[in-house]
Parts: C-alpha cells; structure tokens; sequence
C-alpha cells in the first residue's frame, strides 16, 4: 500500500499529465525512505512500520502506541513491535475519509482502562459515533463498547474530523468536520463543522457555552464554524486548546480553542478582521515548500514530564502538513514559527512520548517513527536498517543504512562477514549482479569515537524470473466521468513463468486527488480481476480533481508490475447573476460577489444562496425568486452549462425599526395611531404610549422582519407587564397571553446571517404599569435590545 501511495503522491508532484506508470520489469525494488531531515543532534528512527492506512495515533502512559487504521482496527505497538491481534476492531465505512479516524485515553488510564475511539458507524444509517471500550491487557474486553455519542448522518464521504483530546477537568473534546455543508457550521442545531465537549460517560456538561440556548445533543457544542478539523491539541499543565482546521482554496489554520468561540467558516478563511469572528493565532498559505502546504494534519504541544529535547523547545507546539512532509514549530509566547523537519512522506499525527520524544504517524509510509536529541558523545545509532533484496541477473543491487551519532561517522560494509575493500559509505551498490551472488549475506559496521552498532544482516537473492505484465483493460485510457457514475476496472495479468495470473495476484486501490493532495478513496484490495465505485454527487465541489486507479499485480516468485489509470471528470460552467446586477449570492454557503462563475464537476450537487436583505449604492434590495424557480436556498445538479440569476427588489419600505399600530383597547380594537418604531423598548410605567392611546387598556402590533449578522441560534427575551405573544418566521416563540406583573419569558430558532425574518410581537396593557422590551442574544452577540439597525418595518 505504502509504494502505491508514495507512487501516486510521486506523479502528482511531479508528473501532473501523466496516465500510466510502471516499475521497469527485472528493476530492484525500492528500500523505504530516508529519515526526516532534523535539527542537529537530533535523529529521526523507525519505531515500526507494517501498519496499513492509518489515521491518528495516542501513546499511553507505559510507552504503548495505540494507532488507528481506516478500516477499523486500532493496533498496539509495544517495545518497538506492531503486536499482530488487533486491540479492538470496529465495523465501519472506510470509503473516502469515513473509518476509524480517532482515539483518546482515559486521563487515569491504566487505572481507569478505557479507550475512546471515534469511527463512522453503518447503522441505521452511516454517521460518526463516539464510543468507549474497556482494556485488558493488549486487548478490549469483548462486548465492552459503550455508545457515548452519535453524530447525524452523512452526506458525503469528507470532512469527518475524528480528533478526541481530554482536556481540563476531564472533559472530553471532540473534533468534528462540516461533511462539505459548510452552512451547517455555524448553526447550533448542527453538530457538523463543531468542536464538541462531553463528560466521559458521554454526557453533556452544564457548563458547555450553548447550553441553555440549545437542547438535546446540541448542548455539546462547544465552538462552531470550522471546516474539517482534523486535529486537536491540549497543552499539559495549562490546558490550553489549539485546533488544527484543514482549510478549502488558500489558508490552513492554528486556532485558540475557546468556549463559545466563531472562527468563521464558511464566510471567511484564515486571518480575518470582522469582528464577528476569532482570527486564527497563525495561518499559512497553500503553496509549495516549507512555509506552504495544503493540509494541518497534526499537532502536539511540548510539555512532557520527561524533557529530553533542549529547554528552548519547551512550550512550542510542533505541526506537520501532510502533502509538503515537514513538521514546523509556533511558540505560544511571541508567534515564531520555525522549520523543525523536512522530507517526511505524509504524516498524519503528531505526539509526544513518556520519554520525551517526538513521535509521527506517516500514512504513506506506513510508519510509527521516533525523532529524539542525541547528547554530546554519543555513540552512534542506527536510524534505518538495510533490507534484503531480490533482484534478476545482470541487475545492479544497492543497500543502503541510515544512522546517528557524534560526528565524524564511519562505515564499513561486510559480505558474508568479510570486509569490502573501499566501501565506506552509507550505501553499498552493487555491479550487475551474477546468479552465483545469490545468497550472499550483507551488513554494516557504523561507529565514531564513541562506540560502533553493526547493523542487521540483509540478504542478496539473485534469481531468474521475468517480472508479470499487468495490463488496465477498463476504464479506457482518457475515459471522463459525471457525479453519480459508476466506473468500472478490470485488468488482465500474464507472466512467462506463470502464464495467466489468477485473482489472487491482482490488487487494486483508488485515489481521489485534488489540486496538489490526495483522499484515499477505495483501500486496497486484494484478489479479485475487477472492481467498481460510485462517483458521490456530495462532497469535494472543486474542479481540480480526478480518480487515480491503481493496479498491482504479484506472480509466484514475488515479482511485480504496477500501473495506474487516471479518469479526469467532465466538467461545466457555471454562472451566477443578480437582478440588479451586482448584488451578492452564496455558494456552498460562502457569500460571493455577482457576477460569478466557476468550473465544476458535472453532476456535483451545489447549494445556491441569496444575500437578503443586502445594501448597495445607499439602496436595500430584498431577494424574490430565481429565474429558473425554486426558494431562496436551494441545491442544483448542473450537468451542461448553468446559468442561475437571483432576482431582487428594492426594499418598498427602506429605514429601521418595526411598524407598529396601537389600539384603544386591549383586544386590538380601534387603532388610534400607526408609525415605525426603531426598536422596541418602552417602560411607559403608569403613562401612555400617545396622547391618543387610553393610558390603562390598550394593545399594540408589531410587524416587519428581523435580520441577524450571523448564522446561528438565536435566543429572543420579552420583559412585559402584561400579556405578551411573539412570532418569528410563523413560529410562536413566546406566548404569556395573561395579566401578571413585569415578567421575562424566552424562546430560540435558528436564524440564517443577511436574510430578513418574518417578526410579528404583540402586547397588551390591562391596569397599572406598562412596560414592553424586546431583547435577543447569539453565541456571537451578547444580550441586547434588538437594534434598529437590524429591524425592517416591511415583512419579507
């Protein structure tokens, strides 16, 4: 799996048009990669490798690494050593981003032995779940999941999130992606695009910032408008939260995580000024090199109980990207970022051992590998071992070993025990090779002035076999595809010795690439001479993208031909107008300037928007339809060129406040007086509202809209004496239709930032003091008389 990714990852970078690739027939086969370029003095070691696709990672308080594999199985390495019977496995999605993306330990773990892990469930229907399985040992007790939370179902396969940290007071946090619905992540009656936070039975705290203006399993919510964060990090000692939010066309983000916190997504990406929102402590841009990248995968802060780095690196957060392959540095004191490591494949975690070192998750690698400080006079410590090759005649032979230690480093190569003259160098290559080498044992003597290591014996076998041909008969070299399709792959293997391959030599897998990154799409799999997906109409809305189809064929000596196919979609345009022109819209829930237009994927599902009301050229202008029909929020499929023009009037009655009309008497009868108040807040106490209005028995009608800044939920307070009713969009929110002294009533809903509500709000005044006073909060916005500046007289 590790070489068809690094292969994949290889001509993306490097070969972007290229459709076919092939290891030459009879070549030797690649050795594993070099370690990470690192500071000096610091060594970059394998602890383990042999892991398959995996996710996230969690190291335990006696050294053991618990790492999640996609597919559902969460591994134990102890001593160095990937145990081979899995801790737990869960049944999960793996397709896409879906599987088992997360896992925590118990703050008192051993003692308390309990896992937590978050995976895509497939029941009643596919959706994220949060669950708790009890340890024995290496093992999970059988039987012992306890559901803790689930999350609602998917749409598509991205964007999951899946990072668990605990933080102070044992609280658990939860880190969960928007699933490309980027409108549901500042909404509180969504848990999409949220950083979550549960107690460890799974309940809520009471304390969580949303929770009295929320119900149910929204009162997790702890801080919303993210887009998919896929990492978490608490600082020890301080409990200090940072969230690492993988960003969509330009930013990738370091945030402060803060209860009650709005970082903006979808209307804003990386640093931002509007007040509305929590700018990121440190952003970078999508890009090439080490200050770029194209995705935040991991991160961890520096506080171990053990230091063994330098003190200076005490504090520092160290985060990695996963398409550019470096770990950088952010101290929290005065915002320096530095370059730490360079040359990793794809890492995916970030941790910090009981011994103080740096631990990394490399997904293409897969590979566990340690980064440590070697002291002064350090005898020397090998970082990669050589390995065994096997290669045909008349082909040359290199091995070759990475290792550590006080300089000046010296090698010396051994053939069955025996020096070699002259081969005093990291790699030894060997001249084209006889089958009378085959055999031949290797290794290495690696030594300063400190100590020597001598390296594992590696093994040369030479042998005659003609390497299988593996030939891609579907999908059609320059095939295109549309959202919903569903493609095809078959090949054929043939071999001189074996003649026809069967089933059981074939293995494939699927890539789906964007831009300069790639989202595993179907995991490998093994023994089967064709295949099949459904290309989602949900999910990735760009038109940089494309399916890269992996063929791997393996005759009976071992010898393998790989080749992959890649199938590019069709692709429309699609524009957006306004009437007037000029005027804003959204797309995919992101406000966008008109007129618009951008490439997509035909098929793609695409949510259209309207900004209403919105202000331009000193005029407010009110959205009425589409030219094509449908509401104001709707989704469209385009599969051929697509115009869509929003079409908005000029608001009849422009200025602020609510019109209002007064009656004589308390059951809305002979309407004394009509006008446009700015807002509501009135303590008339024993006085009257007008010289015309009965000053003890009258009533009064409130109407126009309200429109929010932002999209959330938001909580509406009347303090009357007497009787009160409120409506918002048709909803009653408040209904105290009584005589009773001055008295505070609430009710929430969701409001949508920009769009003008319908508001109706209705009082009477019986005998004695009068007062009537309309508030509202948001988790954006203290509580506060609603403004004129967001209140409309006319109704949308």
């Amino acid at each position: 799996m590790r070489l068809e990714a690094l292969r994949a990852l290889a001509c993306l970078l490097l070969l972007w048009g290229c459709t076919e690739v092939e290891q030459p027939p009879g070549s030797p086969p690649r050795q594993r990669a070099e370690a990470a370029a690192v500071p000096t003095r610091f060594t970059d070691t394998l602890v383990t490798e042999g892991l398959d696709t995996a996710t996230s990672m969690t190291i335990a308080p006696d050294g053991r690494i618990f790492v999640c594999e996609q597919d559902g199985r969460l591994r134990l390495i102890q001593d160095g050593k990937l145990l081979s019977a899995p801790f737990l496995t869960v049944d999960t999605d793996d397709s896409g981003e879906r599987g088992l993306l997360g896992v925590a330990l118990d703050p008192d773990f051993p003692r308390q032995p309990y896992v937590y892990v978050y995976y895509t469930a497939t029941t009643p229907q596919v959706h994220n779940r949060v669950s708790r399985f009890t340890a024995n040992g290496n093992l999970a007790v059988p039987g012992s999941e306890r559901i803790l939370f689930e999350l609602e179902p998917l749409g598509a396969s991205n964007h999951n999130g899946g990072a668990l940290h605990f933080g102070p007071g044992g609280k658990l946090f939860v880190a969960v992606g928007e699933n490309t619905r980027s409108d549901r992540a500042p909404r509180l009656d969504s848990l999409l695009g949220k950083v979550l936070r549960l107690e460890k039975d799974g309940t809520v705290p009471t304390d969580n910032p949303f929770y009295t203006r929320t119900t149910g399993s929204y009162r997790a919510i702890w801080a919303i408008g993210l887009r998919n964060p896929y990492s978490l990090a608490v600082q020890p000692g301080t409990g200090r939260l940072f969230i690492n939010d993988v960003g969509a066309g330009d930013w990738e983000e370091i945030n402060e995580g803060l209860a009650g916190a709005h970082y903006g997504w979808p209307d804003t990406e990386g640093p931002t000024t509007d007040s509305r929102f929590r700018t990121p402590l440190f952003a970078y841009r999508h890009g090439s090199g080490t200050s770029g990248g194209c995705a935040i995968t991991a991160g961890v802060f520096y506080n171990p109980a053990q230091r063994q780095f330098p003190t200076e690196y005490t504090g520092r957060y160290f985060f990695s990207d996963y398409c550019n392959g470096w770990i950088r540095t952010y101290d929290p004191k005065d915002g320096a970022v530095a370059v730490f490591a360079t040359g990793l494949d794809a890492p995916v975690d970030l941790d910090v051992g009981p011994d103080g070192s740096l631990y990394y998750l490399d997904r293409a690698d897969d590979s566990v590998r340690r980064i440590r400080y070697t002291a002064s006079n350090e005898a020397p410590t090998l970082t990669s071992q050589p390995a065994s090759l096997t290669v045909a005649p008349g082909q040359p032979a290199t091995f070759t070993v990475g290792a550590s230690g006080t300089p000046t480093l010296r090698y010396q190569w051994l053939r069955n025990d025996t020096e070699l003259a002259g081969q005093t160098s990291p790699s030894l290559t060997l001249p084209p090779v006889k089958l009378s080498d085959s055999g031949a044992r290797f290794r290495v003597r690696v030594s300063n002035d400190y100590g020597s290591v001598l390296s594992n014996e590696v093994t040369l076998t030479v042998r005659s076999n003609t390497a299988p041909v593996a030939t891609l008969l579907l999908p059609v070299d320059g095939a295109l595809y549309s959202a919903g399709d569903v493609i095809t792959y078959e090949g054929r293997g043939t071999d001189a010795e074996d003649g026809t391959l069967p089933d059981s030599a074939f293995t494939w897998s699927v890539d789906f690439h964007h831009d300069e990154h790639l989202h595993p799409f179907v995991p490998a799999t093994r023994g089967a001479r064709s295949g099949r997906f459904t290309v989602p109409e949900r999910g990735e809305t760009a038109a940089n993208v494309w399916y890269r189809i992996h063929l791997r064929v393996e005759d009976s000596s071992g010898a393998v031909h790989e080749l992959f196919r890649d199938v590019r979609p069709r692709k429309v345009k699609l524009r957006m107008d306004t009437e007037p022109a000029g005027l804003r819209v959204t797309l995919d829930g992101q406000p966008q300037p008109t007129p618009l237009e951008v490439e997509t994927v035909a098929g793609v599902v695409r949510a259209l928007g309207a900004v209403s009301p919105q202000e331009k050229d000193g005029k407010t202008y009110v959205f009425e339809r589409w030219s094509h029909g449908g509401g104001e929020s709707q989704e469209v499929r385009p599969t051929v060129d697509s115009r869509y023009t929003a079409v908005f009037r000029e608001e009849s009655a422009p200025g602020n406040g609510l019109r209002a009309r007064y009656f004589d008497t308390a059951d809305f009868k002979e309407l004394k007086l009509e006008r446009v108040d700015p807002t509501v807040d009135f303590r008339w106490e024993s006085g009257s509202p007008d010289p015309a209005v009965d000053l003890n028995t009258f009533s009064v009608r409130w109407t126009g809209s309200v429109v929010p800044l932002y999209s959330e939920t938001y909580t509406f307070y009347t303090q009357s004496n007497d009787g009160v009713r409120l409506w918002v969009d048709g909803m009653l929110l408040i209904d105290n239709w009584t005589v009773h002294s001055t008295t505070e009533n609430r009710g929430t809903v969701t409001l949508q930032a920009g769009r003008a509500h319908a508001l109706q709000l209705e009082f009477f005044e019986q005998t004695g003091l009068a007062t009537m006073r309309l508030h509202w909060s948001s988790p954006s916005q203290r509580k506060q008389i609603i403004p004129p500046a967001q209140l409309r007289p006319a109704s949308p």
